[in-house]
């Protein structure tokens, strides 16, 4: 069984990642989205809330788990029997940073293997910066994050110390 690995901060998860994810779940037996908790950033979104909200958006999806981890990505691949990362790709400029990540994971263990996605057309622009962006200063976003999404950013930015109610 081949297990793959998405990691990233998803925050918030956008339909560029669930573009990702509902694809590289058709290639491979089990996919993990993992969210990465960065202590040197102060994202706008929980990890417990992040993964919330991927659960609900990937929920139709019977081989695709979420999750979290802290530290290294390999070190978490080896506890989860993983072999494979997926990165998904929107410019020529992620290409670049991504590759640098890839390099340095298969040296750190050379039976890791990255495997890069090309974002669809229609989410090449597509950011969480720019969907928080735009939630913000009271923008619509609903073609751009899911429905659960959609109202967690409306409540976090009503009462930005408040409790996130999930759908």
């Amino acid at each position: 069984m081949t297990v793959a690995v998405y990691p990233g901060s998803f925050d918030p998860v956008t339909y560029g990642h669930l573009d990702i994810v509902e694809r590289a779940s058709r290639v491979f037996d089990r996919l993990i989205v993992a969210v990465l908790i960065n202590r040197s950033k102060t994202p706008l979104f929980t990890v417990e809330e992040r993964v919330a909200l991927l659960k609900e958006a990937t929920k139709h999806l019977a081989n695709v788990e979420v999750d979290s981890f802290t530290g290294l990505l390999v070190e978490y691949m080896r506890r989860r029997g993983a072999r494979a990362i997926v990165k998904g790709l929107r410019a020529v400029t992620d290409f670049e940073y991504e590759m640098q990540m890839a390099l340095i994971n298969k040296n750190l263990d050379p039976s890791i293997e990255t495997f890069f996605m090309m974002t669809s057309k229609e989410y090449s622009f597509l950011s969480s910066s720019i969907v928080k962006e735009v939630a913000r200063y009271g923008g619509r976003v609903d073609d751009l994050v899911p429905p659960c999404v959609v109202e967690a950013l409306r409540r976090r930015f009503a009462d930005p110390g408040g409790p996130i109610e999930f759908c």
